[in-house]
Order: C-alpha cells, then structure tokens, then sequence
C-alpha cells in the first residue's frame, strides 16, 4: 500500500477543505466578460431623430421611431403574415401604373416621427434607388397597418393621428375577428386633419378610392 508524503497528509486536527457546492465556480475560474451593449440602446442628449435609424449599427431589423421613441417588433403571427401576402398581391394586381406597393418601408413624418407601416402605397416617382429605405408622407397616398396584440394602442390611437396630421389621405386598419381580418377603411378630412370612417368590411373588401379595389378577405383560409 502506497502512503503519501508526510507533506502531503493532514495533520491530526486539521479539518480537512469543504468540497464546493455543486454548480459552483472555482475562485480560479475567471468569469465571463459582458458583451458590451450596443450604442443604441442609450439616446443620446438630443434624443433620436429620424435620419438614427439609417446610422445605427445593430439596430434590429425594422425599427420604427414613434415620438423619439425606437420601437421594435415583435415575433409576428401566422395571420399578420397571411394577411400582409393577401394584400400586397392584392394591391399589385389593382393598382394603377403610376403607383408602386411597398411593404415594411419607413415614412418619415417629422424629426422624431418615422414609423413603418405594414404596407404603403406611393407614387412612382418617389421610388429613388435600390438603396431607399423611407418615404415622405407627401409620397403616400395609402397606409396600412395590421393590428397586433402588441401594437395595438399605436395601430388603433397613435399611428393613425401621425398619418392624419402629415396628410396621408387614405388610411386602412386591419383587425383580426373570428380569425379572419376585417378592415376598417379611413379617408382624410382636410379641414380637421382627422380621419373620417368610410367602411367596415369584413369578407370583401371593396372601394373605389384610391382607385378600384376588390379583394376576397376570406381567402385568408387558403393561405
């Protein structure tokens, strides 16, 4: 039988170390550096501007800003997709050769105010380039937003009187009812600068401005 060293045993007496905890780090074990956060996450003196969402490294993909606010989105439902294919295709197929759909592009409204509807209609001639990533409001002639659970007080309240004070004339706000959409379509009083309710529709979706649209809200189940 092997015996250790006299150094190497404990003396009578001496309480032999604790064991650590289990799941416990050696004092040797050096821990983990942070990864440093990223420059958006802290304003700056001034706040955020529009012309930030184009500067900011790491910022996730289609951060909105809502009164200086950056707003990001949320993973998305099966219905808020399906909704989005069935009206852009819709809309593609309807819309007259002077306008272009666009889907998830920013509208810069004003210093602090650059939101990104879910789809807009512009004129064709506001389309720059490959590389443009907003809008004007003078640009839009139509705004879309699908109401989700967690944008809802912005889609229903904020966003709509945004649209209305930069003048987008058409408005369309979409709801999910007994898992189907239904549209609530809005048109702009100049006077007020306010939208004014045109329509509700539920299973066809069918109006004549900003030009002639007809759309089966129900082949939402097909999709």
């Amino acid at each position: 039988m092997s015996i250790a060293p006299l150094a190497e045993r404990p003396s009578a007496g001496t309480p032999e170390p604790e064991a650590p905890e289990a799941g416990a780090e050696s004092p040797e074990a050096s821990s983990p550096e942070r990864e440093p956060l990223p420059a958006w996450v802290f304003p700056p003196k001034r706040g955020f501007v529009a012309g930030d969402l184009d500067r900011l490294r790491g910022i996730p993909p289609h951060t909105e800003l809502v009164d200086g606010t950056l707003v990001f989105v949320s993973p998305q439902t099966n219905f808020h997709m399906s909704v989005l294919f069935l009206l852009e295709s819709e809309l593609r197929r309807a819309v007259p050769a002077d306008l272009r759909v666009r889907r998830e592009m920013t509208v810069t409204l004003g210093k602090r105010q650059r939101p990104e509807p879910d789809i807009v209609v512009v004129h064709a001639e506001a389309v720059k380039g490959r590389k443009q990533t907003t809008y004007r409001p003078e640009d839009v002639v139509l705004a879309v937003e699908v109401v989700s659970d967690e944008s809802e007080i912005r889609d229903r309240e904020r966003k709509p009187v945004l649209y209305a004070q930069a003048g987008i004339t058409h408005f369309w706000r979409v709801e999910e009812i007994n898992d189907r959409p239904t549209v609530y379509v809005y048109e702009l009083d100049p006077a007020t600068r306010t939208y004014a309710l045109m329509g509700i529709h539920h299973d066809r979706l069918k109006v004549s401005v900003p030009f002639d649209v007809d759309i089966d809200l129900t082949e939402i189940d097909d999709l």
